[in-house]
């Protein structure tokens, strides 16, 4: 682990002055090292990693509940529903089109539209917190995006994973989405009503006590939801939600950033470890096609929520941008699908996919104003920019 650490830290310390965000260097410090690449190997295993990655996840996903609040679910709610099930349609409807497209069968088909579909959350997170975004206008629909695809996702998994195994039993798939649905309700009951009691009890004035608390908290509800079926990332989620709008929630926010960063970078040191850059040759052109249609319906979806928000060029373009990473979730149908004995290629094929998307993503999300003079209405509003009058709506 100290190896991971010092490894991550001085590609990224490399990569600063250059001016490369931290993510795709922490990714490459695990490939550079893992048993997947000629030279020394830190780790034969990346599953050595496993808990310490999920923690880095866990915490990931925790920062960006506090960040949310309870007011942004009152007010945009309805809105923040429309422009997730919207980049869900289009992404995931475009996935399974692909899938069967490519003609490997119905269940890789189903297993690709996932891949394709659904949006990193832990990168996605991380380029928010790198490009100084959180308070940006167009952050909030891009975290309620993201907290649709993870509801999505709970209920996609316990759906999917009887499907590709074959498995016919129709109530057992029933009672999986109903307890993960069940789990999820709960989480939104205690965030709506029970903010009140929960902040009593995290009303902790020793901050050693606070941390241990709070970290406990998140960690034991994101176990709690994996045996229902719901990701872990979505519970930390909630229970960020809820600590954020205690009285408590401006110090948890302090205290958590050290333990965020550092476990993130092990996160996406343990996503490095898993990835094999030796096969992508074998299905480097539906990789790359399949990078060019999450592109394009990323920037549509962009577009739409910009129009459902009444953003500008600016903020559309950041959405597009920022979602465009794939990660942990495309691993785990990796994982699935190789577990069921589903075609060959679809591994070599998920991680080359992911790999690419993963280090570009941040790259691309840096520079998203070379994708404003492309969009409706971006010419104008780059020359408003230049002359100094840009509308609010349109900064990024």
């Amino acid at each position: 682990m100290g190896g991971a650490f010092v490894a991550a830290a001085f590609l990224a310390r490399l990569g600063s002055r250059i001016g490369l965000p931290t993510i795709p260097l922490f990714i490459l410090a695990g490939i550079l090292l893992g048993p997947n690449t000629p030279g020394f190997v830190l780790l034969d295993d990346p599953h050595d990693l496993e808990m310490l990655s999920a923690l880095g996840l866990v915490l990931l996903l925790f920062y960006l509940g506090l960040e949310f609040h309870m007011d942004d679910l009152k007010t945009g709610g309805r809105k923040m529903t429309v422009a997730g099930c919207t980049y869900l349609a289009l992404n995931v409807g475009a996935g399974l089109g692909f899938g069967f497209a490519l003609g490997w069968g119905t269940s890789e088909a189903l297993v690709l539209a996932g891949v394709l579909g659904i949006s990193s959350s832990a990168i996605v997170t991380k380029i928010l917190v790198d490009l100084g975004r959180i308070g940006n206008p167009e952050t909030k629909p891009i975290l309620g995006i993201i907290v649709v695809e993870d509801i999505f996702l709970a209920l996609y998994l316990a759906a999917l994973q009887p499907v590709i195994s074959g498995a016919d039993d129709v109530g057992a798939m029933t009672l999986d989405i109903a307890k993960a649905f069940g789990f999820l309700l709960l989480l939104a009951i205690a965030a709506r009503w029970g903010t009140g009691v929960i902040g009593k009890l995290f009303a902790i004035k020793d901050n050693e006590l606070l941390v241990i608390s709070f970290l406990g908290a998140a960690v034991l509800i994101a176990g709690i939801a994996e045996t229902f079926g719901v990701a872990d990332a979505i519970a930390a989620f909630m229970v960020g939600l809820i600590l954020g709008n205690t009285g408590s929630g401006d110090r948890i926010r302090d205290l958590v950033h050290p333990l965020r960063d550092a476990f993130a970078a092990i996160f996406f040191f343990g996503f490095g470890l898993s990835i094999a850059p030796g096969d992508l040759p074998t299905v480097i052109w539906p990789v790359l096609i399949a990078i060019v249609i999450t592109v394009a319906m990323n920037l549509l979806a962009g577009l739409v929520t910009a129009r459902i928000y009444g953003f500008g060029p600016q903020p559309a373009a950041n959405v597009a941008t920022t979602l465009l990473a794939r990660g942990e979730f495309a691993l785990i149908l990796a994982t699935m699908a190789a577990a069921a004995g589903l075609d060959e290629r679809l591994s070599p094929f998920i991680a080359g996919y992911v790999l690419i998307l993963a280090v570009v993503a941040p790259l691309v999300a840096g520079r998203s104003h070379w994708l404003v003079p492309l969009m409706p209405g971006g010419r104008e509003a780059a020359k408003r920019a230049e002359a100094g009058v840009e509308p609010a709506t349109s900064r990024s």
